[in-house]
């Protein structure tokens, strides 16, 4: 089993690929090694995993905690496949505002690592997707923050026009009026 880490347009995140053992009987990959993430870079400690379950046209995000609680996350696809975004919002960033995007599926079994400093947000392509992440920090209720989906500022070329949203996510700021604490410190590392 390896790993395959690259780099994407924004630099600090990071899109991270495994191979997998397959026989009669299926399939097994690695989702996580610490050993690989630490030697790729990616030295944060996870403590918190969560696994969310939606059907086609849900869109969940884009979602960020505040700075005292800023959570980097390894997100991947159990079953089907989600279109993956993730936006710089560290202030002073020769990228704030700008973002990236990704498909991830069971098929292709990549994951994305969002670093702290970032919103996320996935939109589901297939019947249904199961989506895991690890997080490096826990969900604080009062510290979550968000920017709504379809900011026209962030040029986000999501393959939906409507799609099914929460209550709160409808509810989501503009990037310009976000609650956004974080700051870019040139030559820090995921």
């Amino acid at each position: 089993m390896s790993f395959i880490f690259q780099q994407l347009a924004i630099a600090d995140v990071v899109l991270v690929e495994t191979s997998a053992f397959a026989d009669e009987r299926g399939q097994f990959w690695e989702a996580y090694k610490r050993s690989a993430f630490v030697a790729s870079g990616i030295a944060y400690t996870f403590v918190q995993d969560n696994f969310c379950r939606s059907v086609r046209g849900v869109l969940r995000g884009l979602h960020f905690q505040k700075s005292a609680a800023a959570q980097g996350k390894l997100v991947f696809t159990v079953r089907g496949e989600v279109f993956d975004v993730a936006v710089d919002i560290r202030r002073g960033s020769p990228t704030f505002g700008r973002h990236v995007n990704v498909n991830l599926s069971e098929q292709n079994r990549r994951a994305l690592y969002i670093p702290p400093g970032f919103a996320h947000g996935y939109c589901v392509l297939s019947d249904e997707a199961i989506v895991g992440y690890k997080t490096t920090a826990e969900y604080a209720p009062d510290l979550d923050r968000g920017i709504v989906w379809n900011d026209p500022t962030l040029k986000i070329p999501w393959p939906i026009r409507h799609p099914i949203l929460s209550g709160k996510d409808q509810r989501l700021p503009r990037l310009t009026e976000a609650e956004i604490d974080f700051v870019f410190q040139a030559g820090s590392k995921p």
